[in-house]
């Protein structure tokens, strides 16, 4: 398994992304993500190849992650709905599931920006996806 936050790793989230079933987010989940199209980027700072940023996008019923550095141009894709900012340790320990997001925000361990009703959508998604990304998680090396 690739290591954790490199390009390759990133595709293998992606890939294992494909297969998971999703719910229809609701009215509940907010305006902007009620529609189903938001993107959540995640900036990590740190890490063994420098500061990078996952991009998670819903669209039609899917969700994609993308993955680039953060000093490179964004490029054409739409700016993302919300941002979450925090160190590599911290984002390792979320996808090993030794921090919860709840105590990571609690702890100010991480930086939220722009709208927190798709932050929580994508958890709910995210949440859902879980037996299909767990595999991922479990090969992944650091």
């Amino acid at each position: 398994m690739p290591r954790f936050l490199t390009p390759e790793w990133v595709a293998a989230f992606d890939a294992a992304l494909a297969g998971a079933t999703l719910p229809r987010l609701g009215a509940e989940a907010g305006l902007a993500a009620a529609g189903g199209h938001f993107a959540v980027r995640q900036e990590v700072r740190g890490g063994p190849d420098g500061d990078v940023a996952v991009t998670l996008r819903a669209e039609d019923g899917a969700l994609r992650a993308s993955w680039s550095r953060l000093d490179e141009p964004a490029g054409d894709a739409p700016g993302p709905d919300v941002t979450v900012m925090l160190s590599y340790q911290d984002a390792r320990d979320l996808v090993a599931g030794t921090l919860t997001p709840a105590a990571a925000l609690a702890e100010g361990r991480i930086k939220v920006r722009g709208d927190l009703s798709v932050l929580v959508a994508s958890q709910t998604l995210l949440a859902a996806a879980q037996p299909a990304i767990e595999p991922v998680a479990a090969a992944t090396t650091y």
